[in-house]
């Protein structure tokens, strides 16, 4: 059983008096309510359910046939650079490199345009050594969003590093 014991103060010599009992606190019910509502608050709680995205993977060796040829007019590429930024490019031969963001007037609204413009376009998604996870999760949630059906992930060369190094941005 727990308690508080408080001691009696004062001088007992000489004097006479009453003997004083000390108060004493019965702590055991409130560390049982304690408990109890630990127990209660624990069993009743919901835990966070996690957000989870669906990334289509691509078939089995066995089922694949002939891939599709892309053109060169159909292939966008997104360069996830480092400080927030987005390189990205249409086609293949002497790309115009250019800089945009994760805003809606950033990509979205290029990979919205580029979709409007060319027909079945395919989006290659290339993130930098200095990116970060987040952002190559906010282009896949971009790409969800404008209900772009094919892109890819592709690891980065080095010819799309020294396009970025020569942009100077």
């Amino acid at each position: 059983m727990a308690a508080i014991a408080q001691p009696v103060s004062g001088n007992q010599r000489g004097k006479r008096r009453s003997r004083k009992m000390s108060p004493r606190i019965d702590m055991t019910p409130m560390v049982d309510l304690a408990f109890l509502l630990i127990t209660f608050f624990m069993l009743t709680t919901t835990l966070a359910k996690s957000y989870v995205m669906k990334v289509t993977l691509p078939e089995k060796a066995s089922n694949i046939t002939a891939a599709p040829v892309i053109k060169p007019t159909q292939l966008i590429t997104v360069i996830l650079g480092e400080k927030d930024k987005i390189y990205w490019y249409q086609g293949v031969q002497d790309p115009d490199i250019k800089v945009t963001n994760y805003s809606a007037q950033g990509i979205r609204k290029v990979l919205e345009e580029k979709k409007v413009q060319i027909d079945k376009m395919y989006v290659m998604v290339k993130p930098a050594r200095q990116s970060r996870y987040k952002n190559l999760v906010d282009v896949l949630d971009e790409i969800k969003i404008t209900n772009t059906q094919n892109y890819s992930l592709v690891a980065i060369t080095p010819e799309d590093e020294a396009l970025i190094a020569k942009t100077g941005l």
